[in-house]
């Protein structure tokens, strides 16, 4: 009988008969292992646990502990949908069925619009046909014959899919019971395994992504290995509801968006211009305390800076059209960036002026599809925090890791103190989406690298993220619920500075190039509130929120007093709002409560009388009576400390 060598991640070795499978293989090592493998890995592929081994190999045996494992299971679940789909709504046409990070989707054409009641009904015959445990199976078809299958059943999407990338001469199909899918795989071994998992939502897709291809219906679902898994995703899911900060910004009055004026336009109502003024107060005091300059560039430029920057060709999918005026174009900045490099340009730089830091909470304007607005997260119109250091070759290292303790300083200020943060480099296997020499990339990735090793930042590298100028840091921040956040970008440009013949007098008295860097900390104004309010769930701490103190008389006859502690709050700095309605006190106080007002200070007679105000907090409830004065010195010594008190 033939033997193949099968080697074992720990290094250990086994004989095992040609044509042994990988799930014989997994129970022989044991019998748990065996009952909890999902798929295999052999010399570094993933494959079927079903498929015989013919010849020599490496072999993993991959549980729910490895993400790759899982996101096989999510793919399997996926067919899952589509074979139920199918039973249900047999003339349904298909599409795609891909795996995604907390489950899958899979993409349908049909006239009628998915209902939530159709949700219902394909879950419940998901959950049938996973009972029957039905195997997976690999299967393969001649191009022609595939080519057929599907034509005969009127599957136009899948007969174009096999036409691009099907490998002749034969095509790998899966088969779940009838259902039947162009697939590479792999899979988990049968549908048994497939329990814990929940169809979300519908949403519209063009076949592709294409504008002008027909619109698809995607079904999304949640998935799974283990039931406590889902639910924990479930609750997170509706606690994000719970959060959402467009609902929010209306149940406080925050900002809103007005349809006569056009989408992904925000007004800030004044609770929220209150807001928005003390972060961009708080930051440019800081800007200024760390050496950047503030300036202001205009909103609207020639259309020839554009061409000269390189966006028009890079960028131009993002970018407004241009604007006639007297017969030049003009166009709507959707970056900063060329505003500050004509002020840096506007005189000739010696060394001894380097580094220059210019800062700028800049509006800009950028063409985004309807269908990706997001309330405050992704708009058309917003304001960056955006800052552009012009310096030497020598100081490069000190100024982005100066950026990064920025940015780390403005998470502890705001209340978030978890994050991730990514190197971004260029791919390399197409230098045409990019400007710039290869060894100019490996230079400016170099540099953002080592910055981040001597920080000892923990950091996670991704190719072809980059921006089209250079490679860049990214710091995610990580909310009260566990979502990461893009935040911080710190880039590294050699492109503009060459496109635009910057000049240093250097030490040498030889003209230079200076190098630039991009930076902005909260991304943009728009987006760090709506994070700010799903961060907190609209519960501001006491220095950002736009009401801090609520006085609550409890009768008319306290008026008077009423009006001096809200006059001597004040004095004292504090954003405070006396309720003097004749209403009844419990009303007053739920309605503070559903404001989200971190302080209630309730006074009647005995208060009046003493000098004395009742505290309540929005979270701690009724914390007793005290002087006003001890009051306002506890209130100060909060606001002081900032973070998320």
């Amino acid at each position: 009988m033939d033997t193949i060598q099968i080697t074992l991640p720990d290094g250990a070795k086994r004989e095992v008969p040609k044509g042994t499978t990988a799930a014989e293989v997994a129970k022989q090592i044991s019998p748990r292992l065996a009952k909890e493998a999902l798929v295999a890995r052999t010399n570094g592929d993933l494959t079927d646990l079903s498929r015989p081994l013919d010849q020599d190999t490496s072999l993993a045996i991959l549980t729910a502990k490895d993400p790759d494992a899982v996101q096989v299971f999510r793919h399997s679940a996926a067919h899952l949908l589509a074979a139920a789909v199918l039973e249900l709504y047999p003339n349904v046409k298909l599409g795609i069925g891909p795996p995604i990070d907390y489950g899958f989707f899979y993409e349908f054409l049909r006239p009628e619009p998915f209902t939530p009641e159709d949700l219902e009904k394909i879950e419940a015959k998901m959950h049938e046909i996973a009972a029957r445990d039905l195997p997976n199976e690999r299967k393969f078809l001649p191009k022609p014959e595939a080519l057929k299958l599907y034509k005969d059943s009127d599957q136009t999407f899948k007969c174009e899919l096999v036409e691009e990338k099907a490998i002749e001469p034969l095509v790998s199909f899966y088969t779940t019971g009838k259902f039947i899918d162009f697939c590479r795989g792999p899979h988990i071994p049968s549908t048994g395994r497939i329990q814990a998992f929940k169809l979300l939502n519908v949403a519209g897709a063009y076949w592709k992504g294409h504008e002008g291809n027909p619109q698809m219906q995607r079904i999304y679902g949640a998935c799974f290995v283990e039931k406590s898994q889902l639910d924990a995703y479930l609750h997170k899911l509706e606690e994000a509801k719970r959060r959402d900060h467009r609902r929010i910004g209306t149940e406080l009055d925050l900002f809103s968006i007005e349809e006569l004026a056009g989408p992904g336009l925000i007004f800030w109502h004044p609770k929220g211009g209150l807001v928005r003024k003390l972060i961009e107060d708080w930051l440019r005091d800081e800007l200024l305390r760390r050496g950047y300059d503030l300036v202001f560039t205009p909103h609207i430029m020639r259309l020839d800076l554009w061409n000269t920057s390189g966006h028009t060709n890079f960028y131009r999918a993002s970018m407004f059209g241009p604007i006639e005026v007297e017969k030049a174009e003009y166009q709507l900045k959707p970056m900063n960036c060329p505003g500050h490099i004509l002020i840096y340009k506007s005189r000739l730089r010696s060394y001894r002026d380097l580094p220059q830091r210019y800062a700028e909470l800049g509006t800009v304007y950028r063409y985004e599809r309807s269908g990706v607005l997001h309330g405050l997260l992704r708009v058309r119109g917003f304001t960056q925090d955006d800052a552009h250091i012009f310096c030497t070759p020598d100081q490069i290292e000190k100024e982005v890791e100066a950026c990064v303790d920025f940015a780390f300083a403005v998470m502890k200020t705001f209340g978030f103190d978890r994050y991730e943060v990514e190197l971004s480099d260029w791919d390399a296997g197409h230098p045409e989406n990019y400007a710039g020499k290869p060894e100019d990339w490996q230079r400016a990735t170099h540099a953002l690298e080592t910055t981040l090793e001597r920080l000892n930042i923990p950091f996670k590298r991704i190719e072809g993220e980059a921006a089209f100028y250079g490679p860049k840091i990214d710091v995610k921040l990580i909310d009260a619920i566990g979502r990461p956040w893009q935040l911080t970008t710190v880039q590294f440009d050699f492109n503009l500075p060459a496109r635009f013949d910057l000049e240093y007098v250097g030490e040498d008295g030889s003209r230079h190039q200076p190098l630039m860097v991009h930076r902005a900390l909260l991304g943009s104004v728009e987006r760090f509130f709506g994070i700010l309010i799903e961060h907190y769930a609209g519960a501001f701490p006491a220095w950002l929120a736009p009401v801090q103190v609520e006085v609550l008389p409890l009768s008319e006859k306290i008026a008077a007093y009423a009006q001096q502690v809200t006059e001597k709050l004040r004095g004292a700095g504090f954003r405070v709002h006396l309720d003097d309605r004749n209403e009844k006190l419990q009303a007053k106080i739920r309605d503070a409560q559903l404001q989200k007002i971190p302080y209630m200070l309730v006074v009647g007679g005995k208060e009046a009388e003493a000098g004395t105000v009742s505290v309540r907090h929005r979270a701690k409830g009724d914390l007793g009576a005290r002087p006003l004065d001890d009051f306002i010195g506890t209130l100060n010594a909060e606001i002081a400390q900032k973070g998320a008190s």
